[in-house]
């Protein structure tokens, strides 16, 4: 028998999954603007986030009203819950796309100079947990979810690599240091980006088996 919850469930998980479409597709566009030295898309970027903003409000909105007027309890207000979090998640991905768009402008004025090969393999790493992430919460896939927590570390060594090998390259090549600057920032954007990729994913733990996962690591200590 269907509940009265069901339908406003129903359409938050459609919007969650439309902001995460939105934030998987505009981290993809900043990293092509990256990587193919293109100004022009890196300055679209800025507008797209625009639409994750907008639904990032809708949902607010939504989780306040569900909350208010259908007080859900158990395994319904772990996964509302868990819905306002990864929208938060979802929102600093498309900031932290933007702040790649503005760093790739400014590479693209130097198309002479190659990127680091560790940078490239670091945005695809970062792209691809984050559509595993949002993959986990569509199949409500605890599975999923832990290969998201699993890759974190290859994630934050990739970042180290690239810092460690632009570092050495701006000291013997300081005529290149705002290069330098640019590439380290994109970095550390990306790691970001799957910081957030792993809140998702034990947001997925906690909606599906109740269990909070965050810290688990630290705490066990």
């Amino acid at each position: 028998m269907a509940r009265a919850l069901d339908p406003v469930l129903k359409e938050l998980r459609e919007l969650i999954l439309l902001m995460g479409g939105r934030a998987e597709a505009i981290l993809e566009k900043s990293v092509r603007a990256l990587v193919d030295r293109n100004a022009q898309l890196a300055d679209e970027v800025e507008r797209d986030d625009l639409e994750i903003d907008r639904i990032d409000v809708q949902v607010d909105e939504e989780v306040l009203r569900v909350l208010a007027l259908q007080a859900p309890v158990a395994s319904d207000l772990r996964e509302v819950v868990a819905i306002k979090m990864i929208a938060t998640d979802l929102e600093r991905v498309g900031d932290l796309a933007r702040n790649i768009a503005k760093s790739a402008a400014r590479l693209a004025r130097h198309s002479e100079i190659p990127l680091p090969t560790s940078l490239v393999h670091l945005a695809d790493g970062a792209c691809g947990v984050l559509r595993k992430a949002l993959n986990a919460f569509s199949e409500c896939n605890v599975e999923v979810a832990r290969a998201v927590l699993g890759a974190d570390d290859a994630i934050d060594a990739a970042q180290d690599d690239v810092v460690r090998d632009e570092l050495e390259r701006i000291a013997e090549n300081p005529s290149q240091v705002s290069l330098g600057v640019d590439v380290i920032l994109v970095a550390k954007n990306l790691e970001r980006v799957g910081d957030h990729a792993t809140n998702i994913a034990e947001d997925v733990i906690l909606m599906v088996e109740a269990r909070n996962v965050k810290h688990a690591s630290k705490l066990a200590l």
